[in-house]
């Protein structure tokens, strides 16, 4: 098996399922990938050392989810060099806008890339968008996935084109 290029890491066991989107799409582009549990509060140190050893494992990217006070990109960024791409999670009465104003307002020098809320699908395609300057393989199969997408969107809007409306 190959070396995860990308790292996918939550807060919680109860992120899993929003961050599946993820995992299915860098499958889908053949990106090796791992996910973990790591949480900025409840494991600091275990995430600071995982983060810090990410480029001697084999990691280029890492992508953080996390809900309410959403630390966990941050202090991922604050200890790797690498690309961290933040998804803010709707977990909480204000349906996520706290995880995106703690994901998105990082100081300066300590940058996060920031996708929508629950945006997992956009988090793994801009992973490998990343992975791609230097991939002209992954680079066609990104290609090939958003010529698939225009295909789509033209077929379903000739499909209801052609339905008559009152």
């Amino acid at each position: 098996m190959n070396k995860p290029r990308v790292a996918i890491l939550m807060g919680s066991k109860s992120d899993l399922e929003l961050m599946e989107p993820a995992s299915k799409l860098l499958d889908e582009l053949a990106i090796a990938h791992e996910v973990r549990i790591m949480s900025a509060h409840r494991t600091p140190a275990r995430t600071a050392e995982y983060a810090a050893s990410g480029r001697e494992n084999g990691i280029s990217v890492f992508i953080c989810a996390a809900g309410g006070a959403a630390h966990l990109a941050g202090v991922v960024a604050a200890h790797t060099t690498l690309p961290v791409i933040g998804v803010p999670l709707a977990r909480t009465p204000l349906a996520g806008e706290d995880a995106l104003l703690a994901t998105v307002q990082m100081p300066r020098g300590m940058p996060v890339a920031t996708v929508a809320v629950d945006g997992a699908y956009n988090a793994a395609l801009l992973a490998g968008q990343i992975l791609a300057l230097s991939d002209q393989e992954l680079g066609g199969r990104i290609k090939a996935l958003r010529e698939a997408t225009t295909r789509r969107v033209i077929a379903d809007d000739e499909a209801l084109a052609g339905r008559p409306r009152q």
